[in-house]
């Protein structure tokens, strides 16, 4: 196999090309967040409308992943995460433009499913075109790069919001994520290890009963809808209570608050580090509860708290995810690992669409004690159902993670 060599021109190529990547997709895609409130202000909408300008992305984004899951063995690597990324950045460029606010959740449906072609075919390339021995420095830098992304494009909206307008950010946002793009089209070098090939539909299909037939499986894939449902619950609409009264905080100051994303970084390499050598079912129930933690912190009305209350959600939610996703590889086995994998990100992203949009349901009717009581209960559910995966000795100790 003719593998590139770390070190080389095309080991930098690689590198900076999917940093920029990762970035552009993560950057875009939770670019909105910050904006929720504003939105629900300046159009006179409720917060769960507001919120579908994130939830429709991610639902996009999940339909995107079975598209692109049925096409990826067919079409090259290279070429698919370029249309990914250029159409992405064309997507946001567009949407700065809109006037109409239901226009605007169009095209955030639309930009999900490009996003799709990126993520979902990254992995595959680092795995195909790198020898074992480098993947821990070339996926480093990938999921560094959807680390940063998430964080550049909050932060960015946030200031450009406040010195110009929420489209007039969104539209230098989308220009600089066409600049990264042409680059990755550019630089990233061709695919050499990759062989068309097609898979049956039978094939698929057995792949599918296999996954949700498996009790284990379908525990962690519902465990992912929860905890990403909380998070980017308290994510969306953290906002309104922070620019309000008594706080007032501008839009570049909440901006900032996303900041605490980078935390996750932290959380997911020591609990990855502590499945190695406890029981995973404990390890993700220990993750569950410092998210709960964080989740009822942000009752406080210090600001302080409330802060270290989204801290904690951050930290918890990341660590929670890394058990989560490593195991899935173990309970699906070898041979349906790829399709129980994105089966995990289909039920992850799932979440972050329904769970995150109907908190802004309880948020409007009952208020953020009313939406956090409503969290709380769907943690509680959570640390239930990761139970469902903890029925076989063998998956208790072996770990593997990776951060979406």
């Amino acid at each position: 196999m003719n593998t590139i060599e770390v070190g080389s021109s095309e080991h930098r190529r690689t590198s900076i090309s999917m940093l920029l990547g990762s970035i552009v997709t993560f950057a875009v895609l939770y670019s909105p967040q910050p904006l929720i409130s504003l939105f629900s202000k300046q159009y006179h909408i409720s917060p769960a409308t507001a919120g579908a300008s994130v939830s429709l992305a991610t639902i996009g984004l999940a339909i995107g992943l079975v598209i692109v899951s049925a096409v990826s063995d067919r079409v090259d690597r290279k070429l698919l995460m370029s249309l990914s990324l250029l159409t992405t950045s064309l997507l946001a460029i567009l949407s700065a433009f809109t006037e109409q606010f239901s226009l605007f959740l169009v095209i955030r449906f639309l930009e999900g499913i490009s996003i799709a072609g990126f993520p979902s075919i990254a992995m595959a390339f680092l795995n195909e075109e790198f020898h074992p021995s480098a993947m821990g420095r070339v996926i480093g830098i990938y999921v560094a790069g959807t680390s940063i992304g998430g964080f550049f494009g909050r932060i960015v909206i946030g200031a450009l919001t406040d010195l110009f307008n929420w489209q007039i950010a969104l539209m230098m946002l989308g220009a600089l994520s066409l600049l990264f793009s042409l680059y990755f089209w550019r630089n990233l070098p061709a695919s050499r290890n990759f062989t068309p090939g097609k898979t049956s539909l039978h094939q698929w299909e057995a792949g599918l009963k296999h996954n949700f037939t498996q009790r284990k499986l379908l525990g962690l894939f519902l465990t992912a809808f929860l905890l990403m449902g909380v998070y980017i619950m308290i994510l969306n609409y953290i906002g309104y209570p922070l620019t309000s009264k008594p706080y007032n905080l501008s839009q570049t100051v909440f901006g900032f608050l996303f900041v605490v994303n980078l935390l996750g970084t932290c959380s997911s390499v020591w609990f990855g580090k502590l499945a190695d050598r406890h029981p995973r079912q404990y390890v993700i129930a220990l993750a569950i509860g410092i998210l709960l933690l964080g989740v009822l912190l942000t009752l406080s009305t210090v600001l302080f708290l409330k802060i270290l209350g989204v801290a904690l959600v951050a930290f918890g939610f990341f660590a929670a995810h890394s058990v989560a996703s490593g195991w899935v590889g173990i309970v699906a086995g070898r041979k349906y690992k790829a399709q129980a994998s994105a089966l995990y990100l289909l039920f992850y992203y799932g979440g972050s669409s329904l769970v995150g949009w109907s908190g802004g349901l309880f948020f409007h009717q009952f208020g953020w004690n009313g939406m956090i009581a409503y969290a709380g209960v769907l943690l509680v559910l959570a640390i239930l159902v990761s139970r469902l995966a903890a029925s076989s000795p063998r998956t208790q100790y072996a770990h593997g993670s990776s951060v979406h």
